[in-house]
């Protein structure tokens, strides 16, 4: 017998759906032989052969595992007291497996479309609810990137709304964390906004500002009362944010009470790993007079048909889209599973194990406080919550040298001084450690004789009197069964990529592997902090080194910067890029950022954020850039021309032929180019942005490159660039370049940056190139499918389309009434999330299949489009109702079935409009939801309990 001795490595197969026979047969419909001929009809001739990817193997699952764990196991795991806004935490282990290791919470998208989101969106309302409750303030969003980026949110958000008008200046607390402090520079700069770095104990003079930013506790562990001082910047015109710790605000008064105008911070302690510094997930609550000016997203109350209680996405969370240069926030990302692992610890812990939790770790940091004294240390922290600063003089350096030799971590302040934080994990064994180091050769203090003469050292007139966390939501899940099936039953109202095909344009909802997945929550890569010495993160230093020199292979740049933790920081850290290049040169009056009509909302806002002016170019219709407009606005501009931001291929779905002659015109007119990766996978192993004229991209890895959108973060969005853009690639302080950082850590969302390394690792060059390949072919297969059922909008020159094609339902909407939202809403029907929706034409659906869907998956997706047609013929014809049909009402739940059935269609059509649907029903849990009157009736945290007795 002959035994097969091929390679072992399954994986490319497993990630790609379609089977060989099913490519051939999707091939034969098109008209092409293979892959290599359709691909070459697709790709422009221009940029054919600029991809320097290779065709290297990828690995099998088990050694690319056994590769990364080595690699892993050079990070060294010393305990971290380092604070300084990350702090060790236990992840419940019921929210671990049911939660974050669960592809019906991490598979999910963005809630955009309500009815099959109210799980996901249950849980958001939860985390604004927490917020909410903690800071003192009635509305909080749905999260946002970190604690800095939320501080630089705030900052443009006071900018804004305050009432002194001429200030350009931004008072920040030196007792802020450092890394805020970088943000909040970089992001102010380009807006001529002036940081003010200060002790606000000695700000006598506030009228010079428009807002302040004020830590609570300080950085350095203080807890300063700031009634008085609030007070006199309103009284200024000033409004004021408060960065405030969570754990702390269970017992301190919270900002709210203490008439602040914002509370930021991070979620990072309730639950989520320390990960190196990321995915963690923000806060930003305010006063309700400020809600429509809030950054990001907010989740809100509404009704359905029906009048029952409903949830959705409130219309401000993509401003970005609607106001475009004149947004206020390119955000369009969240940390939802971020949020939702924080909103879940505070499920599972209740008000009452939350303070138990901060009273302990309190307790705790008062004890090694009292020790220490008696060893004769210098506190000089007086009123403090978990974290101490210590005047340690010339002894310091042997301090931190003798605390590595015991594998731990202090804080580096600065030569003369040390800082500590406690946390949720440290132990009696951890403080009398700690003691140890000081002791010499003293005896070390007794605990149990300190423990029991504690006293709290919180200021008592600032203990917290309101009560936290009333709602039940909190007061009944504090079991592992009852916290289970919670989960469970919130993940049952979801549709997520578990289920079902996502469909959606642009946003490459493909597979997340498992094999993927799995480094995520070691705790080699979870429990690092992200400002341990360079030492200890070899690993990490290996693993992105790697993983830049991949993504540089995949996109043919020359540096990439993996800081970015979602596509709008990638964005912004880009433009950052070439205007620091353009300043470089002496040019620094280049300022005009040309970007097509069919752009991203989000590039003209990050334009403007830049510090740039935007101008719009058109469109010819096919959906191409007008290249006669784009040249005469270039020549127009040329002295002052930055940059041109254009997405490829196109926002509408094809290879543009002209994309050199484009690169060409910006090039010789002054300007950089700016090519939007949020379409590289049609692009990998095929072409290459930065050899077709690309100065500099970014990336999403939570699409192309197979980071979980965990419905709508975490995200992460690295920037390549060509080497003359390299020395301006975002700085750290915990980097050799020290300015410019865009995020709090210097590697942005670096845990979950060994999903993108596995996923390269193990499909390889030839793995990757065949991706863009599938990709490629199962969109126009959809489109061959549909076109004699709905106009395919654009094509490129040869009939084909990338990786997506639109619809065009304009033409039903004369013809029958039934518009885009009604054919997304029946789709629910059929158990699919519906495609992107009136993007970036109204009245059209853009659909991506990825390439890991099958083709049983695809021709059940295309029947469900055909079936779907077949209604709207029927209404066209009056054998529907034109007001009273399946589309119109859709999407039909479980309780309509059982009520008085006055339509004129069956229950059966309904709820069954194909027969395979028998098998594996999925049931909405409420109807159509009323956008309007959420938006009219904004409610933004958990209604009373009387609310949900008609669930």
């Amino acid at each position: 017998m002959t035994i097969n001795l091929g390679t072992a490595n399954e994986f490319i197969a497993r990630h790609i759906g379609p089977r060989s026979a099913d490519e051939q047969a999707m091939l034969s419909t098109l008209g092409f032989d293979s892959l290599e001929a359709m691909s070459a009809a697709v790709i422009p001739d221009s940029i054919k052969g600029t991809s320097v990817l290779g065709s290297s193997d990828g690995q099998s699952e088990a050694d690319a595992l056994a590769a990364l764990k080595a690699i892993a196991g050079q990070n060294q795991l010393f305990k971290s007291l380092i604070g300084q806004g990350y702090y060790n935490t236990h992840t419940p282990a019921p929210i671990l497996r049911n939660l974050l290791e669960n592809p019906a919470w991490y598979t999910a998208y963005t809630p955009y479309q309500p009815e099959i989101s109210q799980g996901r969106l249950e849980a958001l309302l939860n985390f604004q609810t927490l917020i909410s409750d903690l800071t003192g303030l009635p509305i909080a969003n749905a999260s946002l990137l970190d604690e800095a980026t939320a501080a630089a949110e705030a900052m443009t958000f006071c900018k804004r709304l305050s009432k002194n008008k001429a200030s350009h200046s931004f008072f920040a607390s030196v007792h802020c964390h450092p890394q805020t402090l970088d943000v909040l520079r970089t992001r102010a700069e380009p807006l001529g906004i002036e940081v003010v770095v200060g002790d606000e104990r000695e700000l006598t003079d506030v009228s010079a500002f428009f807002g302040a930013l004020l830590q609570y506790p300080a950085s350095n562990g203080d807890v300063f009362d700031y009634r008085a001082l609030v007070q006199r910047l309103h009284a200024a015109n000033a409004l004021v944010a408060v960065a405030a710790d969570l754990l702390a605000l269970t017992l301190l008064t919270p900002p709210g009470e203490f008439e602040a105008d914002v509370a930021i911070g991070s979620a990072q302690r309730f639950g989520v790993p320390l990960g190196f510094g990321g995915p963690h997930a923000a806060y930003f609550a305010t006063r309700d007079a400020f809600k429509r000016d809030m950054p990001g997203r907010l989740v809100g109350v509404s009704i359905d048909r029906f009048g029952k209680t409903a949830l959705r996405l409130a219309m401000q969370t993509r401003e970005q889209h609607i106001r475009r240069e004149k947004a206020t926030s390119n955000i369009c990302t969240a940390q939802v599973l971020l949020a939702n692992i924080a909103s879940m610890f505070a499920v599972y812990h209740g008000p009452a194990g939350l303070k138990r939790i901060a009273e302990r770790t309190h307790g705790l940091t008062a004890i090694l406080a009292a020790g220490l004294t008696q060893l004769g240390a210098k506190v000089v922290t007086e009123a403090y919550f978990d974290t101490l600063t210590l005047a340690t003089g010339e002894a310091t350096a042997a301090l931190h040298d003798n605390a590595r030799a015991q594998r731990i971590n202090l804080r580096q302040i600065d030569a003369g001084q040390l800082g500590l934080s406690l946390d949720e994990t440290s132990t009696q064994a951890d403080v009398e450690a700690l003691w140890q180091l000081f002791a010499g050769d003293q005896p070390l203090p007794d605990f149990a004789t300190l423990a029991n003469a504690h006293v709290s050292r919180l200021p008592a007139a600032l203990l917290r009197q309101s009560a936290i966390l009333e709602h039940p939501v909190f007061n009944r899940y504090h079991s592992e069964t009852e916290l289970m099936r919670y989960l469970r039953r919130l993940a049952d109202k979801d549709l997520a990529l578990d289920r079902s095909m996502i469909p959606l344009g642009s946003c490459t909802m493909k597979l997340n592997a498992a094999s993927e997945m799995i480094p995520v929550t070691w705790a080699e890569f979870g429990n690092l902090h992200p400002f341990a010495p360079a030492a200890q993160s070899q690993g990490y230093l290996q693993m992105t080194t790697e993983l830049e020199a991949m993504l540089c292979a995949a996109t043919g740049y020359d540096a990439v910067s993996l800081q970015p933790n979602a596509g709008s920081q990638g964005e912004y850290a880009g433009l950052l890029a070439i205007r620091a290049y353009h300043r470089s040169r002496g040019e620094a009056h280049r300022n005009i950022c040309l970007i097509p009509s069919s752009a991203h909302g989000t590039n003209p806002a990050t334009a403007h954020m830049a510090g740039m002016r935007v101008v719009v170019t058109a469109c010819d219709a096919r959906g191409n850039v007008d290249i006669d407009d784009l040249r005469a606005k270039a020549i127009e501009h040329r002295d002052q021309l930055a940059a041109i931001m254009i997405t490829y291929p196109s926002t509408h779905g094809v290879f543009e032929e002209a994309i050199g002659e484009i690169c060409a015109i910006i090039h010789d007119n002054g300007g950089q180019v700016y090519i939007d990766g949020a379409n590289m996978n049609a692009m990998v192993g095929l072409c290459a942005p930065g050899k077709f004229g690309g100065d500099v991209s970014h990336l999403n890895l939570h699409k192309t490159f197979c980071i979980p959108h965990g419905g709508g973060g975490p995200g992460v969005g690295p920037i390549g660039v060509k080497s003359h853009l390299a020395p301006f690639l975002p700085g750290h302080a915990a980097l050799e370049n020290t300015t410019g950082a865009v995020c709090a850590a210097p590697f942005g969302s670096a845990s979950i940056l060994p999903i993108t390394w596995m996923y390269i690792r193990m499909m390889g060059g030839a793995g990757l190139t065949r991706a863009s390949q599938m990709a490629i072919l199962n969109a126009n297969y959809i489109a061959r499918r549909l076109e004699e059922h709905y106009p395919v909008l654009y094509t490129g020159g040869n009939g084909l389309v990338a990786h997506e094609c639109i619809l065009d339902l304009r033409p039903l909407k004369d013809t029958s009434g039934i518009s885009v939202d009604d054919v997304a809403k029946r789709l629910i029907d059929f158990g699919f999330h519906a495609p992107t929706m009136s993007f970036p034409v109204a009245g059209t659906l853009m659909i991506e299949p990825t390439e890991s869907e099958s083709k049983e998956e695809l021709d059940r997706f295309c029947e469900a489009m055909i079936k779907i047609r077949e209604e709207i013929r029927a209404v066209e014809s009056g054998s529907l109702d034109k007001d009273d049909n399946p589309l119109k009402n859709a999407p039909h739940t479980a309780a309509e079935l059982v009520g008085e059935w006055t339509h004129g269609y069956s229950r059966e059509q309904a709820v069954y409009p194909l027969a395979s649907l028998v098998e594996a029903k999925y049931w909405p849990p409420v109807g159509r939801v009323d956008n309007v009157f959420g938006d009219r009736n904004l409610v933004c945290a958990c209604p009373s309990i009387e609310s949900y007795q008609d669930v």
